[in-house]
Order: C-alpha cells, then structure tokens, then sequence
C-alpha cells in the first residue's frame, strides 16, 4: 500500500445539522466525541450519537479517527470505520448529526503534498540518475571522494556544514527545519519539503515553498528501492512533460533522496527548481545522498531521545504514584486486644492494584479489607484508590455488611469502566468472642488455619464489584478459637505460578501458616511472600501479592 501524505493540522471544524460551526483546537493526542459529559467534546442533544461515540488520535504526528463501539456507526467519506482509519485534510467525518474536518480544507492543498501517478516510470535515461547510499560511499567513486575532501570544495562546505547544524541538540521541529534549509542550500534549490513515514503515512515535517506536486514513482523508488533519484530537465522527460501539474508549476531539475539509516528508510526529501539557470548535478544528487543520511541518524537519535525523556517523566510520575498510593494503605496495623494483625501487598509493577486495610470500631472489633482491581499498573493503582475512598464512607452508618457491600458494588458500577471490576472480601471480628462476620464479594476466599491442625476456606458471597448494578450479598458468620490464624490474600499469592506452570495453591498456603503459628502476625506475612518467591524460583512477580494475617491470642 502506497504511503499516504499529511500535514499537521491545528484545528478541526464541527458542524451541526442546522450548518453552524465550532472550531476546535488539536491541543492532544486523543480527543473523544459523544453524548456523555465523560468526552472531551460533549454533545448530549444529539440523539444520534452514542454516549462514547468516536475518537480521534494522534500517533506519530498523524490523525486517526476510531469509532468506540457506537451504536449508529461513524462515517469516514461515506465509509462506516470499522476500526482506526487514518483521516487527514480532505477528509469528513459524519457522526449523529455532526460533522467534522480539518480547518482551512479549501486552503490545505497550498501547504499539502500530493503524489500524482504519471502512468509510466521516470526512467529517461538522458535525463534521470539514479544513485544509492551504497554506491555514493562505495569504492567504486573514489575520484568522486577525493573531490570532495579537496579543501574548499562546496560539498566537503556543505557537510562541514550540516555536521556543525546537526551535532548539538535540538527539538525533533527545529532539527526538521534546519535540515530543511540545509538541503535547500546546499544545492541551491527552488524549494523543497522533508517527510517522515509515520506508519503507512507520509507526514511532512518541514517545506520551503507550497504546493508539491510529486510523481508517485519517485516516491515508490525513494522509499522501496532506497533510490536517490536526480531529473535534470522534467520538461524532457517523457513520463514528467506529458503530467500538466509538472508543466503548470515549471518544475525543471527535481531531486528525491531517502532518509536512511542503514537498511531502514524513514522518510523522503524532495528538492525542485522551476529554472536551469543552474541545473541539479549528479555531485548534487550524492551530495544530498549523504546528506540525508546523516540527517536520518540524527533525526533518529532526537526521537530515541525523546522517548528515554518521556521514560524518564514517566517512571518519575510512576514513583510518586507509588509513594502516594503507599501512604493511602495502612502504615502499620491497629493494636487491637486480643489479636495480632498484619498486612502487606507488593505491587509487580510501580504501582498495583491491590488493596488492603482496617478499620477500628469503638467497642474493641475491627474491620479487615481486602481487595483486588483487575489488571495491573496506574488504571488498577487509579480504580484501586478510588474503592478505598468509597470503603471509608461505608462505615459511617450501622448497616450489616452485606447492604454496605451492596451499596458500594452500586457506586462502583456507576463509575466503574466496562472492562475493569473489583474483587472485595470484607470482615469483622470480634476479639472477645472471636466472631467473625464477613460478606464476600468474588474475592478469594480467605484461610482459617487452626490451631488444633487442618484449615478451612470461609466461603460464600457474592458476584464481583462492578458488574451488575443491582446485585445481593450474603453476610456469614464463622469463629476463631484462640491460636487460630485468619489469612486473607489475593489470587497473587495462590496463582503464582513455579516453572511447571504448577500454581502455589491454598495447601502451600496453608502449610507455610501452619509451620509460623507461634510466631508474629508480620513474620507469618513476610514468611509467605519468601515461600511464594521460593516457589517461582525468583521470576518477576506476574501479579500483585497481598496478605492480612489476623492471630487471635
């Protein structure tokens, strides 16, 4: 498939069916449309839109619009999209009763390039040269060489020059810019326009002058063969002179070089002149051979730069999102007569989805909390922060646990994302008595590992947070005897798996409390995260592990 060409617009319009017009600035890489007030640009009268409808997003510097599962469908130039298509000047979008395109579309094609087919190949042998990055470096131009190094010479002036512009270090924009104007004077070109492959599109990055008109064989050659291709006189080659958009903008000698880095081609410049006044040479095609790429490997040393920055912020932003959600869990356990409790969770990555706490009640009992977000990473870390701003409101009335669970499995399918749910254990025990009551909303249920030897899972519940928005949950009742051990944990820790593929499992669990029964609520914790990392024989931990450990003595 043949690259398509784009320009970065600033602006989109929108109209409504009545014809008037909004512009919108393309200040982001992702700009959702639809009737929930959730989107970027909102649009609740709209019947025919859906409450998340379409979004546009920008990767590499080009647009793309992708329908999110509407119920009416988007239309890109008539065609319904079914998955991201690429959008760009010219094109228009039709969704409910909107519709949107770039600003200034009448106006693009000054500052668009657009490739024309000519029908046969630029293969004139009077007038087109053909050299490669190969050829030009090759021994086979030694005396080419030696003109080069002569002191003085323009060329050797002219890659002193790119090499001084290139060194330092610039913004991707400025480096496309100055290799811009280096390539224009270097040959002393009429104008020129730098694109980069985005993908399967040609996005310009950086011109002198307007209006390109490019033959889509040189494209092809320049981008699939690695040609650098030289027409000295467009009027004289066949395939070009009989094209009227060459004769209309009295292109003469044209030259097209790849932006290359070793076998990788990354991008085009092309170079024209409407005169002969001083005609493209092959010295000028070679010239701008190696130019280009010296230019490439700069340009992709700028990107590989960026993005070690963009790692750098990120895994800044990941560590103080670690330190806030560490301050949002229990910093040590309440001292609470009659039972030692600890927790603990370990994310597997920066920050987790995993969530634990307790909370103390004046008459002596204490509430022990554990959850589990699916998926991994900042969205679970994100969810996981908002169930524990929810829990704490839960306990503001006297409600059994099984109407507060309910309460909050409501809340969170009001807020909750269509692909994330929350499993949630949550009990209250009684030192006193050693009661225990608890509801269990698709969590793993927890261990009782008693004292006089065996365990026992509390089973029971309900279905998962965040699924259905009216749902029932069952509260039960279970006891501890003094020397009995409450274990709840996450799939984390009986999921792990060693390199059998063989999980740890609840009797490893149970065996390694068991074997740390006299010893502290913590140690037992710190004894199971030891067993599981033993069991998987070191490898990276493949989901989040958390544990709460409650002895009664």
């Amino acid at each position: 498939m043949a690259p398509t060409v784009q320009t970065a617009p600033k602006d989109l319009i929108i109209r409504n069916i009545d014809g008037k017009s909004v512009t919108v600035p393309l200040d982001r890489d992702r700009i959702s449309l639809g009737r929930s007030s959730t989107n970027e640009l909102c649009y609740p009268d709209d019947a025919g839109l859906s409450r998340q409808h379409l979004a546009l997003v920008r990767e590499g510097g080009a647009w793309f619009v992708e329908d999110l599962g509407s119920k009416n469908g988007t239309l890109l130039n008539g065609k319904r999209v079914e998955k991201k298509m690429s959008f760009g000047p010219g094109d228009r979008i039709s969704a409910g009763h909107l519709t949107i395109e770039f600003a200034d579309v009448a106006s693009a094609t000054e500052h668009t390039v657009v490739f024309v087919d000519h029908g046969e190949s630029v293969s004139s042998a009077s007038t087109t040269v053909v050299a490669s990055l190969d050829a030009v470096l090759g021994p086979q131009v030694d005396d080419l060489n030696k003109t080069y190094v002569m002191q003085g010479s323009p060329q050797m002036r002219a890659l002193i020059r790119a090499g001084r512009e290139l060194a330092g270090h610039r913004p991707l924009d400025e480096l496309f810019t100055v290799i811009m104007d280096l390539s224009v004077e270097a040959v002393n070109a009429g104008r020129g326009v730098l694109m980069t492959l985005e993908g399967e599109n040609l996005v310009m990055r950086a011109h002198r002058g307007e209006g390109f008109k490019i033959s889509s064989t040189v494209r092809d050659r320049v981008l699939k063969e690695k040609a650098s291709l030289l027409v000295r006189d467009a009027q004289l080659d066949q395939a070009l002179r009989d094209h009227m958009s060459i004769v209309e903008q009295k292109v003469r000698s044209m030259i097209a070089v790849p932006l290359q880095t070793n076998d990788r081609v990354i991008g085009l410049i092309y170079l024209d002149s409407p005169h002969l006044i001083r005609e493209f040479s092959r010295e000028d095609l070679n010239l701008l051979t190696v130019m280009a790429n010296v230019a490439a490997i700069r340009i992709e040393h700028a990107r590989l730069s960026e993005v070690e920055e963009a790692e750098r912020m990120m895994a800044k932003d990941m560590q103080q999102a670690a330190l806030i959600q560490k301050g949002l869990l229990p910093s040590k356990p309440p001292a609470i007569a009659g039972l030692d409790i600890a927790g603990k969770t370990t994310a597997c990555r920066t920050v987790g989805g995993d969530y634990f706490d307790f909370i103390e009640f004046p008459d002596g009992r204490v509430a022990m909390l554990v959850g589990d977000v699916a998926g991994k990473g900042m969205p679970a870390s994100l969810l996981m922060s908002s169930l524990q701003a929810r829990v704490q409101v839960l306990f503001e009335d006297g409600d059994e646990l099984a109407k507060k669970v309910g309460r909050l499995n409501k809340s969170i399918c009001a807020n909750c994302p269509d692909n994330r749910f929350i499993t949630f254990f949550m009990t209250v025990a009684n030192p006193a008595t050693g009661e225990l009551v608890y509801t269990n909303a698709g969590h793993n249920p927890p261990l009782i590992v008693r004292q006089a030897g065996g365990f026992e899972t509390l089973g029971g519940g309900g279905v998962i947070l965040g699924i259905l928005p009216i749902a029932s949950y069952k509260e039960t009742s279970a006891k501890m005897e003094p020397g009995d051990i409450l274990v709840l944990f996450s799939d984390g820790v009986t999921e792990a798996a060693n390199p059998q593929d063989e999980d740890f499992g609840e009797e490893r669990l149970a065996q390694v409390v068991a074997a740390k029964r006299d010893c502290p609520a913590m140690e037992i914790v710190e004894a199971i995260e030891a067993a599981v990392h033993e069991f998987t024989q070191g490898a990276p931990a493949a989901d989040d592990i958390t544990v709460v450990v409650a002895r009664r003595i």
